[in-house]
């Protein structure tokens, strides 16, 4: 299963901290961000991703994730 967000992370500090952040919550999922795209796409490939959980932790670091339709 892939997922992918759209994000406000411009930094690539922040998107380090952002990666590192969810591997503690989805330790064998691929994780990277895209930071040369319009929408600083986040992208997760796993088994059993929580879609809302993504969103709500990157929230909670005081940056926007939505899901990219």
């Amino acid at each position: 299963m892939v997922e992918v967000f759209k994000t406000n992370v411009e930094q690539p500090l922040h998107a380090t901290f952002i990666v590192r952040m969810l591997r503690d919550h989805f330790p064998n999922a691929r994780i990277n961000f895209d930071l040369s795209d319009c929408d600083k796409v986040l992208r997760l490939e796993g088994e059993n991703l929580a879609i809302g959980k993504v969103v709500h932790l990157v929230n909670e670091q005081g940056f926007l994730c939505s899901v990219l339709e």
